[in-house]
């Protein structure tokens, strides 16, 4: 028998992982265009769209189904655990610690500094939801459920990871200092796959709102942080694009792996 607690949390620490081969172009010295960065952080939402309906709202439908067969509850159970992720971040996002930010700056630098660390942030508490969306996956379905959403949130977090690392460059932090917050960033995802498999362990009555919490969580990142950062040079085409092109490759995993 699969040990789903286990595989939910390699699963989680191989995709988190992946944050950290995203940014090793800059300890290379390579730092890509501002266009292929949106490029790349567009194809990341496309790839938590797809995994968000394909790899576990519809499984959540499925699994409320054969406990309430018929009627709305269904339905009702995954709008609400659905609200419910998307609120736990949104509180998640507005008691971010600031204490990370220096101190006695002013004007555009001061902003400018609090600019990154919000994103620095950001992307730290959107990996919790990833990595319990993963361990939610193996979770529920074991080998079968999880994989997909593995290999898809991995190949994610590659971007993300670099627009990070990039971004601490821009406020002055070495390579090397500015690779390692990115890879950090990452190391938050096994907390979240620990906690999702979990949830899906304990009862198969929570399947489905432990689900839908982490699609509705996922959902509300590429609302309220990836796609606003993809959209403020200028890239929308850019970014529609790899948004499409990381649709369509998750929703591809999921069915060929999850079949």
């Amino acid at each position: 028998m699969e040990n789903t607690f286990l595989l939910g949390f390699l699963g989680s620490l191989i995709a988190g992982s992946l944050t950290a081969v995203g940014a090793l172009p800059v300890l290379l010295g390579k730092t890509p265009n501002r266009a292929f960065r949106d490029l790349s952080l567009g194809f990341a939402a496309g790839v938590m769209l797809s995994a968000s309906f394909f790899s576990l709202i519809l499984p959540a439908l499925d699994a409320a189904e054969v406990f309430y067969p018929g009627g709305p509850i269904p339905a009702a159970i995954v709008c609400v655990a659905i609200l419910l992720g998307m609120g736990a971040i949104a509180l998640l996002n507005e008691r971010l610690p600031h204490e990370h930010f220096q101190q006695g700056r002013e004007g555009p630098e001061a902003a400018a500094l609090r600019r990154v660390w919000l994103f620095v942030f950001a992307i730290a508490i959107h990996n919790l939801p990833e990595g319990m969306a993963v361990g939610v996956g193996f979770g529920a379905n074991g080998l079968e459920g999880g994989m997909p959403l593995a290999i898809g949130i991995g190949l994610q977090n590659m971007p993300e990871g670099l627009a990070v690392a990039i971004a601490l460059m821009g406020e002055g932090y070495s390579r090397w200092r500015s690779w390692s917050i990115a890879a950090l960033t990452g190391l938050i995802e096994p907390i979240g796959g620990l906690f999702g498999a979990s949830i899906v362990s304990v009862s198969q009555v929570l399947m489905p709102w432990g689900m839908a919490f982490a699609a509705g969580a996922m959902l509300y990142v590429i609302s309220h942080e990836i796609i606003p950062e993809t959209h403020r040079s200028g890239h929308q085409k850019k970014a529609t694009f790899g948004l499409a092109i990381g649709l369509v490759i998750m929703l591809f995993l999921d069915v060929w792996l999850g079949a």
